[in-house]
């Protein structure tokens, strides 16, 4: 769903502006892109604080008006104050959204409480926590799951193994990644390994006797 911003052209540029525009508890922010002319903007800084618990924030689309009429855009950087943590300046793109874009989206594991693998004492390895995708704006999922119910040990989850929405496609290099592994030893492999070390020192034990 599209996140909806009103906000104000700036007519002046510059850090004496910006500060002013910040001193009232605003924010200044930038829509670029689409090789169009940067449009300065001021936005509410209330209403933009609150929408950061937004999950997936970057991965929607904003659908901004001015007085200067509608931009159609998605977030690309927020600048923090590097003492206070409050933001200081926010970057959009403007996109077009009947062509595709590529965006990072989280990737999260779920059931791992039921996984075979990790019941049969595997470790879980989850190296890759974001995927690159292409896809219409409006087809982007928040994020991808992979579920890990019916992996066993030595088991990984590629790029190739995603499950993804109709319509979008993994970014380049994405499909050989490894995102989940289940790693270990299954446990009658350690059992035999057992046995057979027992059985090769038995005879040992019995010449030294001898």
């Amino acid at each position: 769903m599209a996140i909806k911003l009103k906000a104000e052209i700036r007519n002046a540029a510059g850090k004496g502006a910006a500060r002013s525009i910040r001193r009232n508890k605003n924010i200044p922010a930038v829509i670029y892109g689409e090789k169009k002319a940067p449009t300065a903007i001021e936005l509410n800084g209330r209403d933009f604080v609150a929408l950061l618990q937004t999950p997936s924030l970057r991965t929607k689309l904003f659908e901004i008006d001015t007085t200067d009429g509608h931009e159609d855009a998605m977030l690309m950087d927020i600048q923090y104050h590097p003492v206070n943590d409050s933001v200081i300046h926010v970057d959009f793109k403007r996109i077009d959204v009947k062509k595709p874009v590529n965006v990072s989206v989280p990737v999260e594991v779920i059931n791992a409480e039921t996984s075979k693998g990790l019941k049969l004492g595997g470790v879980l390895n989850f190296a890759v926590r974001k995927v690159a995708l292409r896809g219409l704006v409006h087809d982007i999922p928040e994020k991808i799951t992979i579920d890990l119910t019916n992996l066993n040990i030595g088991d990984s989850v590629h790029g190739s193994d995603l499950v993804l929405p109709n319509g979008v496609e993994l970014g380049l290099h994405q499909a050989e990644l490894a995102f989940a592994t289940i790693g270990g030893k299954m446990p009658d492999e350690d059992a035999s390994a057992k046995s057979a070390a027992a059985a090769a020192a038995a005879p040992a034990a019995d010449a030294s006797k001898k």
